[in-house]
């Protein structure tokens, strides 16, 4: 089969879904936008659904006309619910995926993940205060609830998930906070994701964006000491550019020799944003814009860094 047969396959599949969800999703109606759009930049620029490779697209195409098929089998399931929305997700219909979490809302009002999910797709969209008013949802409903490992969606090779519910809900809401540049908040929302029993590659990813946050204070001596016990012994599973950039803070690795052209653009946009911050709160903020600029121009847009970019050339 070639890939015109799956995109017309998905596209179908992705009406009939909308169908079965439009009923559930006048509250927190997404802002209009035309048909291959799903948001637009901080800098107004038009946001159109991502290209994927037909391998990925296949495999992903594969993987959401099964979650659809367990819709269509008990669209009650709460585990069903999510899967189709992060389904829909990793083939860049984030619209629609929040069109999914909403129903998912409607029918598990309860249910902490379909706010967390449901806000990580706001985030992504750059609906940073509808993201935030789901993850504060989030964690008033997850309070009193111990934690839960939380199954990755797109598992390292190992297989082993590297996160849970709270970590990830404050994790997030760190990070729209961040974007917004309200610091002193998503330094509080860290503080409580470094409060948990976080794996270690959660644990530097958490890390990571904290240390920055701290610096955008004016925090540099908390921040030095969040850092210092990160080391090149550390064995992660999948954050090694995080852990990478802190070594680089913590001046263990010339940052000259992470400067590489790689295929993988999530892993440029995470490097590229966080060498620009190291440049930008070493006084050389010419260098930063100038690398957050090429990050920018790269397109990649859905991926943290490429957010974190653009919310910086924004603000400028």
């Amino acid at each position: 089969m070639n890939k015109e047969f799956h995109l017309s396959n998905i596209f179908i599949s992705l009406i009939a879904t909308a169908l079965l969800v439009s009923a559930c999703s006048e509250s927190h109606d997404l802002p209009p936008a035309p048909s291959g759009v799903q948001a637009y930049s901080l800098l107004g620029d038009t946001l159109f659904t991502p290209q994927i490779s037909s391998e990925t697209f296949d495999l992903y195409n594969e993987q959401l006309l099964e979650a659809i098929l367990e819709y269509r089998v008990d669209p009650e399931d709460p585990e069903v619910l999510i899967w189709l929305g992060r389904r829909t997700a990793y083939l860049g219909e984030y619209r629609e995926a929040v069109r999914i979490f909403t129903e998912a809302i409607y029918k598990h009002p309860e249910d902490p993940r379909m706010y967390r999910h449901r806000g990580h797709r706001y985030l992504t969209l750059r609906l940073f205060d509808m993201a935030l008013s789901d993850f504060r949802n989030a964690e008033s409903l997850m309070r009193n609830m111990p934690d839960q490992v939380e199954p990755d969606g797109l598992p390292n090779p190992q297989d082993i998930p590297t996160s849970t519910l709270k970590s990830n809900v404050w994790y997030h809401m760190g990070l729209a906070y961040y974007v917004k540049g309200e610091f002193n908040e998503a330094r509080e929302a860290y503080e409580k994701a470094l409060e948990l029993d976080l794996t270690d590659d959660m644990k530097v990813a958490v890390l990571y964006w904290y240390y920055m946050t701290l610096k955008r204070e004016g925090k540099d001596e908390q921040a030095g000491r969040a850092i210092a016990g990160i080391n090149e012994e550390i064995e992660l599973l999948e954050n090694e550019v995080y852990l990478n950039l802190l070594l680089v803070f913590n001046g263990i690795f010339d940052a000259d020799r992470l400067v590489e052209h790689t295929d993988d653009a999530l892993r440029d946009a995470t490097l590229g944003y966080g060498l620009g911050n190291w440049h930008y709160i070493n006084g050389r903020e010419e260098r930063a814009y100038e690398i957050w600029q090429n990050i920018y121009d790269n397109g990649e847009w859905p991926a943290f860094g490429f957010i974190a970019a653009e919310a910086e050339l924004a603000r400028r």
